[in-house]
């Protein structure tokens, strides 16, 4: 690690090989949490390099427990986290209101480390079981149209910094591998990032993966989502575009308007309330438009924003999202 350390304080950066293999070491246990800490650290004080993200990415990856759910076109909706907005849990809910209309989600999350409340708090809050038993996983795929896939079930690579980042309380670059390490390897992919480069990077690496179909969000506030706040970025199959709320039909929201609440208690209420169709408009518009560009993602031919919202919008109002989580929590 000594060497490692020096290398990237001199500002080199790390081959791909070479960042798959100190990840891979981490894993193993043999570095203490002042060495994980500083190795962390590094990449908060500078860019993250492609690929170096792509040797992370592969580490955790090769690292992971597998499950195979290809039998299903499946779709990940997830966000870094690491925004410092606190909103509410808005892929999570967008997950359950794709589901809802009928598409199969396997999502991909985890506890909150820079937010109040993670997708993992809330759906843990809410009675799921957190497994990594594939014919458990497949059943809800099959009657609820959707799993969640709790990272620390998959990736035991992450247990041995799980530590060093509560202690950090801040973003690190597990925060970016995120999104791109879900172990099911979906071919669909909605993910949202907390900056402008890390959209570049993450485009670059969908774009090797032949047959995946993703949109990257970035909003210019800085949210990891769709926020409707202000205008965002898009990168997808067909390249980079900037739209505007109002490109998507949609007026523009305040940010206290998708606060997330101070305690996991108020987040899972927040939580709740929307899901039983009892949310705010400003709530229901913002989480119909992330549900949106994923489904989107899953037609077999292109259809306007607008069709996609309504699907979500109906999937939201009536209750079927709701139904969904229902089906998996019991």
């Amino acid at each position: 690690m000594k060497t490692i350390l020096e290398k990237l304080f001199k500002h080199y950066k790390l081959t791909a090989e070479e960042a798959e293999h100190i990840l891979k070491e981490i894993a193993s246990g043999k570095y203490n949490n002042a060495q994980i800490a500083s190795f962390l650290t590094v990449f908060n004080m500078r860019p993250i390099r492609v690929e170096e993200l792509k040797g992370f990415r592969k580490a955790l990856l090769d690292l992971a427990i597998p499950v195979d759910l290809s039998a299903y076109e499946t779709i990940d909706m997830c966000g870094t986290g690491g925004d410092g907005k606190n909103t509410f849990n808005i892929s999570t809910l967008a997950s359950f209101v794709v589901a809802g209309a009928g598409y199969k989600v396997a999502k991909h999350g985890n506890y909150g480390v820079s937010s109040v409340s993670g997708s993992s708090n809330v759906l843990e809050a809410l009675g799921y079981e957190f497994t990594n038993d594939e014919k458990t996983l497949q059943q809800q795929i099959e009657t609820a149209n959707i799993t969640f896939l709790h990272a620390p079930k998959f990736h035991p690579a992450m247990a041995s910094v799980a530590p060093v980042r509560r202690e950090l309380k801040m973003k690190t670059f597990f925060n970016m591998l995120g999104p791109i390490v879900n172990p099911s390897r979906p071919n669909h992919q909605l993910a949202g990032v907390f900056s402008l480069e890390l959209a570049r990077l993450y485009h670059y690496l969908f774009q090797e993966e032949k047959g995946k179909k993703y949109a990257v969000i970035y909003g210019l506030s800085g949210y990891d989502e769709i926020s409707l706040t202000d205008d965002f970025v898009l990168k997808n199959n067909k390249g980079e575009h900037l739209l505007k709320p109002e490109d998507l039909g949609l007026s523009r929201i305040a940010p206290e308007e998708i606060f997330g609440g101070n305690t996991v208690e108020e987040a899972v209420e927040i939580f709740k309330k929307i899901l039983s169709g009892k949310g705010t408009e400003a709530q229901n518009n913002v989480v119909c438009a992330n549900a949106a560009m994923a489904i989107s993602l899953m037609k077999k031919e292109e259809e306007d924003f607008s069709t996609c919202f309504e699907e979500s919008k109906e999937s939201l109002l009536t209750g079927k999202a709701l139904k969904s989580l229902q089906l998996i929590t019991g």
